[in-house]
């Protein structure tokens, strides 16, 4: 079907034009949500929709429709819009080129699912919690299945599809008039989630959070768990964009080829890895997916690029070779092009993101520490200069190597940048959201009690 759209648009778009691009996603959503133990939500969805870009006189104009009935008005108001834009050469299509094959992003189990058997195991899911001796205050589950189709002037047609699976918990543990909170979630392209896991780990940690002791202000070690890890590395991932790089918006613009992080460090964005949450064969722009190097033993090598973004730091790198007649080898984009869905345009983005450590340490090697499960306030950290102050969430004591007593307030201020120049790797590396991270160990934080 979706060639056929795509077959349709093509020839209305050629009587405007002969630089087009046309978008089409169809996704296909599941979803379950709860208030306390009760489900109170759930939903099919199905949309489809269509977003034409055209280039005419090096300008471009964009229109969108979710009605397939409207696709001849679409191609002419994509058209006519581009008249109202000014000329910006940078603006182009992708160009084609062998798309990679990508692994375990696709399940065929979700054309089974019924929405019957959802519910009856996300009661279930409930149960366990209630038997754990928590209460849920909110969940949800939620399963779809998406295709995307990508087709241009220039020879590109490129078609993907993957499913996504995710669940989520939130859970009150209470003792002795003292309530906790803890909240965790899984995800995956394929239906393997292991909900009695979640739910077993989740209320666990609620429980351990009860009774905490208050904690001293002072400089420490500091492992930040995978939702506080993400939470923070968000931040710090906004300044390889080159899109902050160009608008002045990133700390790092200056600094390719200096060391920005630990030297046991290397950072990767991988739109090919296998069964990661943002793995496709292209971008939304149909630039073939790809590894780039952002850091490579803590030397910072690369940023992301769209289409857009290279051809205007080449623009850039003209006029700097004109004027110190020197020859700069042309960027080109690294698949980074994404869209949120067929209404809008593409936009920098990461893939998955991958921390890579040379070296592993223990917790046993912490005489004296900290663990943040999750930090509230990671939003308001300043994405240009990297300094944070956040309020911890389930934060424990470390001494000699265990995890001890739980901590009833806390709150960690620092500089994203400077941690990560002394971090290491502790735990097994596990897909957060865009991150593939082991959880991190940071040197000498402040840690700030009651």
């Amino acid at each position: 079907m979706l060639f056929e759209l795509a077959e349709k648009a093509e020839k209305e778009v050629s009587k405007y034009c002969d630089d087009y691009e046309i978008y089409i996603d169809k996704l296909d959503l599941l979803q379950l949500d709860s208030q306390k133990s009760d489900l109170n939500f759930a939903k099919e969805e199905n949309t489809l929709g269509l977003g034409i870009r055209v280039i005419k006189d090096g300008k471009v104009g964009f229109a969108f429709t979710s009605d397939m009935d409207k696709i001849d008005k679409t191609a002419k108001v994509a058209f006519e819009n581009s008249k109202l834009n000014e000329k910006d050469e940078n603006f182009a299509f992708a160009v084609e080129e062998k798309l990679p094959k990508i692994e375990g992003v696709f399940d065929k189990k979700f054309r089974n699912l019924e929405l019957e058997e959802i519910t009856s195991s996300m009661k279930d899911f409930l149960a366990i919690v209630e038997d754990e001796g928590c209460k849920a205050t909110s969940g949800g589950f939620s399963a779809a299945e998406g295709e995307t189709l990508i087709v241009n002037s220039n020879g590109v047609s490129a078609y993907d599809k993957s499913t996504g699976f995710g669940l989520g918990i939130s859970v009150n543990a209470e003792a002795n008039g003292e309530i906790s909170t803890a909240y965790d979630s899984v995800s995956s392209c394929l239906f393997n989630l292991d909900s009695d896991k979640l739910a077993l780990d989740v209320c666990k940690l609620a429980k351990n959070s009860l009774n905490g002791e208050n904690i001293e202000t002072a400089d420490m070690d500091v492992i930040f768990d995978y939702h506080a890890a993400v939470g923070l590395l968000s931040t710090f991932l906004s300044g390889f964009s080159a899109d902050s790089v160009q608008r002045g918006r990133s700390i790092l613009a200056d600094k390719v080829g200096q060391e920005i992080v630990s030297s046991n460090l290397s950072i990767y964005d991988d739109g090919t890895y296998a069964g990661g949450l943002n793995s496709g064969v292209c971008d939304g722009e149909g630039t073939a997916s790809k590894r780039t190097t952002l850091v490579e033993n803590g030397v910072l090598k690369n940023f992301l690029y769209d289409i857009y973004t290279a051809n205007k730091a080449n623009s850039l790198n003209n006029n700097i070779d004109n004027i110190n007649n020197d020859c700069v080898d042309a960027i080109v984009s690294t698949g980074n092009g994404f869209r949120s869905s067929y209404s809008g345009t593409p936009s920098v983005s990461s893939s998955n993101i991958i921390f890579d450590f040379k070296q592993k340490s223990q917790i046993a090697d912490i005489k004296s520490g900290f663990l943040a499960t999750d930090v509230l306030g990671a939003h308001t950290a300043n994405p240009f200069s990297g300094d944070f102050s956040v309020e911890v969430n389930n934060g424990f004591k470390i001494s000699n190597g265990e995890i001890t007593k739980p901590v009833k307030k806390a709150m960690i201020s620092g500089n994203i940048y400077e941690i990560l120049t002394n971090c290491e790797s502790i735990g097994e590396i596990k897909q957060r959201g865009s991150f593939i991270i082991p959880k991190l160990l940071v040197h000498n934080l402040r840690v700030i009690g009651n």
